[in-house]
């Protein structure tokens, strides 16, 4: 706080506030904005996994007199990855009760440690009146939580489940007999939280790859002749780098007002042969050029306009006056000569920009 104080007082002193804060300020004199924190996110859940058992007990009055403490046992069952087991007492589980009831409880029949679960148990009503008898742990989960048994052999249930008298004069037992069903619920939880990896992404080696199917040759299809060295390739590739090879190869697909294939050919060898210096190559080029200009093969609309606008131009020259001597070799009449014999329709097209130059008035300096 004293060195904040000491800061806030020299800046009210005339001090160099930017000078002294420059987290607080940016370029332009104003306050940067704190970066936001990132926020990461999880969710613990926890939830049940259900499964339940029906146990029937066949010649009730014969497992009588067994004795407290005494009890016969269902078979074991897996919920939640435990085996379970349900433990009746027909004398009671506690012998200070004098056999006056019946004990039920649910046994951890598997080795496990502070096993949390729910648990609910169900006598069966045999008289079709569906009034069974429910002590379901269930209901009291917001009370009490899970009940956690600590090892193999920990019991959840009922000493005193039901009354035994009131039990044998009841609609619980039919024939000799009764049915319970057991429900367990272990309690699981799990974390989830949203996927943070990183695949590590190699950069493309599609290069590589083509370099290497030109080096070796597979699949190629064209045979390139320079010199006394032949080069082996690909019209597919070729093609699609190319305008060019994919005119030559496959034919002008899509607007067949397109310029010829071997017009647009040598005018790439053109530029080839300007750029590395080869002066016999060129002048071939330009020969074959020559032979071959015409309206439909050179479609440079802005060019044309260029070239037009340069040989009308009339550096303040009056209205009437003669062309300009910037027009071909400088010689207008030889010049505009050589135009109507090899190419009216530009020569129409140049007077036009003549006619309209010469309508303009121009500004004398």
């Amino acid at each position: 706080m004293a060195k904040l104080d000491a800061d806030l007082n020299g800046a009210r002193d005339g001090g160099d506030r930017a000078a002294r804060w420059p987290s607080l300020s940016s370029a332009a004199g104003e306050p940067k904005r704190p970066a936001q924190p990132q926020l990461t996110q999880s969710k613990s859940v926890s939830e049940t996994v259900n499964g339940s058992h029906l146990y029937t007990i066949k010649g009730y009055s014969l497992s009588k007199g067994m004795g407290p403490g005494k009890y016969i046992s269902s078979d074991t069952f897996t919920v939640g990855g435990y085996q379970w087991a349900i433990y009746f007492y027909p004398d009671g589980k506690n012998p200070e009760d004098g056999a006056l009831y019946v004990s039920v409880f649910i046994a951890l029949a598997s080795d496990g440690t502070d096993v949390r679960a729910l648990f609910e148990l169900t006598l069966l009503d045999q008289s079709g009146k569906e009034k069974h008898k429910v002590h379901s742990h269930f209901d009291r989960a917001l009370e009490s939580g899970p009940y956690t048994l600590k090892y193999k052999g920990s019991m959840w249930g009922y000493k005193r489940f039901f009354r035994r008298s009131a039990l044998e004069t009841s609609d619980y037992i039919k024939d000799d007999c009764l049915a319970m069903r057991c429900t367990v619920g272990v309690v699981r939880t799990r974390m989830e939280a949203p996927w943070q990896f990183s695949v590590p992404v190699p950069p493309s080696d599609m290069g590589q790859c083509l370099g290497k199917l030109l080096e070796t040759g597979l699949g190629s299809d064209v045979v390139f002749k320079v010199g006394d060295e032949s080069f082996r390739a690909h019209k597919l590739i070729l093609a699609a780098r190319s305008p060019v090879f994919r005119a030559q190869f496959f034919g002008l697909i899509g607007d067949p007002t397109s310029a010829l294939t071997s017009t647009i050919l040598v005018q790439h060898l053109l530029a080839a042969a300007d750029r590395y210096g080869l002066d016999r190559l060129k002048l071939l080029c330009e020969e074959k050029l020559c032979r071959e200009i015409t309206p439909d093969t050179h479609q440079c609309a802005l060019l044309k306009s260029i070239c037009l606008k340069y040989a009308a131009v009339r550096p303040t020259w009056a209205v009437g006056a003669p062309p300009p001597l910037n027009t071909l070799n400088g010689d207008a009449d030889g010049g505009f000569g050589y135009l109507e014999e090899t190419c009216p329709s530009l020569l129409s097209d140049l007077w036009r920009r003549l006619r309209w130059s010469t309508t303009t008035p121009a500004r004398c300096p």
